[in-house]
């Protein structure tokens, strides 16, 4: 199945030394500043999907608690921890 993404045309000022090193960048790369722009900022996009994604993972881990083989008794206190 061939799917295409719409695009849509920015206006983005970057300070003139930084443009030149994308430029430098994007030659390298063997591509457009415009394609390196769109790369970067789809790793980006991804990079915070991925956080989302193991912070919900966390969350309902820490939700549902964690066995620590106590069967929920207690059987030392603070003080016996920290004895010397």
């Amino acid at each position: 199945m061939n799917t295409t993404t719409e695009t849509q045309n920015i206006t983005l000022t970057v300070p003139k030394d930084i443009l030149k090193e994308i430029k430098l960048i994007a030659v390298e790369q063997g591509q457009s500043i415009s394609g390196l722009m769109t790369q970067m900022l789809q790793e980006l996009v991804e990079r915070r999907s991925q956080y989302r994604m193991a912070q919900q993972r966390q969350m309902a881990l820490m939700e549902a608690g964690l066995n620590l083989g106590t069967g929920g008794n207690i059987t030392w206190s603070r003080d016996s921890l920290h004895e010397r």
